[in-house]
C-alpha cells in the first residue's frame, strides 16, 4: 500500500495491531522505515495503545479520548483523530485517509489523485473529497462478483438521504459515500470537525457538517458559513479489494451509523421514529429501547499541539519520525519541527 502513496505525500501510520505474542507494530514500523530509507520518503508512525500517546493527548487537552484503562480508546474514529493531530503538527494543509487493509496499490494511488483533483476543484479553504469506489469485488461460487454496493454503505447512504429528504421534500440519492473510509479534507475544515468514535466516524462527518454549517443550528464559524463547504464525491475506476471482516463487522458499522443519525440534533422526529422501527426489525433494539449514543470528540483544533508533541517526544515509545532525506545523506528534514507547530485554532 505504501508504494501507492505519491512521493511528495507524507505518510502517517496509526496502528492498533497486536503487540503480543508477536509485535506486529514493530514489523510495520520497520517496514515503513525501510521503505522511507530506500525511497527517500518521510513518515510518522505511532501505536494507538501506547501509554505515552494517551498521556500526551491528556496533557494537550483531550482527556475524552482516554478509556478507563488509561489508554487511548480502540476504534477507527480514534485512530483518525490521532492521524489528523499528527498531520496538523507538520503544518500541512490537506489530509487524506486510506484504510490500511487495501490490497491494491493502484487503487490507493488513484484515491490520492482524486483527492488532489477534488480539493483543487473545490476552490474553498473548507473542502472535503469522498471516494465512491467503482466496485467492491466478492468471491462467490468460486468466481469474483464485482458488486456496485457495499453491505454497510447501502444502509448508511439510504438513511442519510432520508435525513436530507425530510428537509427538502424531495427523495434523493445524492449521498453515495456515507461510509467512505477513503476521503480527504482541508485541515482548515478538519480542525473544526468533531469526530465520532469507532465506525461512526465517517457518517458522522456528514452530520457534523449539517450541525455546524448547515444553517439549521446557530454556527460559531461565520467564516466557514460565508465560504460554504463543498463536498465532492468522486467515483474511482479501480475495484476496492480489502479484508473481509465478516457479517458482525458489517452489522456493527450499520448500527453505529444509525445511532449518530438518530441522536443528531438536526434529525427530524419522523426520521428518528423510522430508525427505531428499522432497528427493532433488524433485531438491534428491543421494543421501547432507544439507540445508544456514540462518542463524539472535541475538534482537533482545540488541542495544544506543542504540548502534544512534547508528550509524544518524551513518553511515547512507539512514536517515530522517519526522515528519508537524512537517511540518503541530505540535510535532516524531520516531518515535525517543534518551532513550526501551529497554535490551537478552535
Amino acid at each position: 500500500m505504501l508504494s501507492g502513496i505519491p512521493h511528495d505525500c507524507l505518510i502517517v501510520l496509526v496502528s492498533n495491531s497486536d503487540k503480543l505474542p508477536v509485535d506486529r507494530y514493530e514489523i510495520e514500523a520497520q517496514t515503513v522505515e525501510q521503505f522511507c530509507r530506500l525511497a527517500g520518503r518521510s513518515a510518522i508512525s505511532v501505536h494507538q495503545k501506547d501509554p505515552g500517546l494517551a498521556a500526551a493527548f491528556k496533557a494537550a487537552g483531550m482527556e475524552e479520548l482516554i478509556g478507563e484503562d488509561g489508554l487511548v480508546r480502540s476504534g477507527k474514529g480514534e485512530a483518525m483523530l490521532i492521524g489528523m493531530a499528527l498531520a496538523a503538527m507538520t503544518g500541512r494543509r490537506y489530509l487524506g485517509y486510506v484504510d490500511a487493509d487495501n490490497y491494491v496499490p493502484g487503487a490507493v494511488h488513484e484515491y490520492c489523485k482524486a483527492y488532489a483533483a477534488g480539493l483543487h476543484l473545490a476552490d474553498s479553504p473548507y473542502a472535503m473529497v469522498r471516494i465512491s469506489w467503482h466496485s467492491k469485488p466478492k468471491l462467490r461460487d468460486g468466481r469474483l462478483f464485482f458488486s456496485r454496493r457495499g453491505r454497510s454503505s447501502e444502509i448508511t447512504n439510504e438513511w442519510l438521504n432520508r435525513f436530507l429528504a425530510e428537509y427538502s421534500g424531495f427523495g434523493t440519492e445524492v449521498i453515495a459515500t456515507g461510509n467512505a473510509g477513503e476521503h480527504a479534507m482541508s485541515l482548515d475544515l478538519g480542525l473544526k470537525l468533531r469526530l465520532a468514535g469507532g465506525f461512526a466516524v465517517e457518517p458522522y462527518e456528514y452530520l457534523d457538517l449539517f450541525e455546524q454549517f448547515g444553517g439549521v443550528l446557530e454556527s460559531t464559524s461565520p467564516d466557514v458559513m460565508s465560504s460554504s463547504v463543498p463536498v465532492l464525491q468522486i467515483e474511482t475506476r479501480n475495484p476496492h479489494f480489502h479484508d473481509n471482516k465478516g457479517e458482525d463487522h458489517v452489522q456493527g458499522m450499520r448500527m453505529q451509523a444509525l445511532n449518530v443519525v438518530y441522536h443528531s440534533p438536526v434529525t427530524l422526529p419522523s426520521v428518528r421514529q423510522a430508525i427505531i422501527e428499522f432497528m427493532v426489525a433488524q433485531g438491534a433494539l428491543e421494543v421501547g429501547q432507544e439507540p445508544p449514543r456514540e462518542r463524539v470528540y472535541p475538534p482537533v483544533g482545540s488541542l495544544d499541539l506543542e504540548l502534544l508533541y512534547d508528550g509524544l517526544d518524551a513518553e511515547a515509545l512507539t512514536f517515530r519520525q522517519f526522515d528519508g532525506l537524512a537517511s540518503a545523506g541530505y540535510a535532516p528534514a524531520p516531518p515535525i519541527e517543534r518551532n513550526l507547530i501551529p497554535r490551537p485554532t478552535v
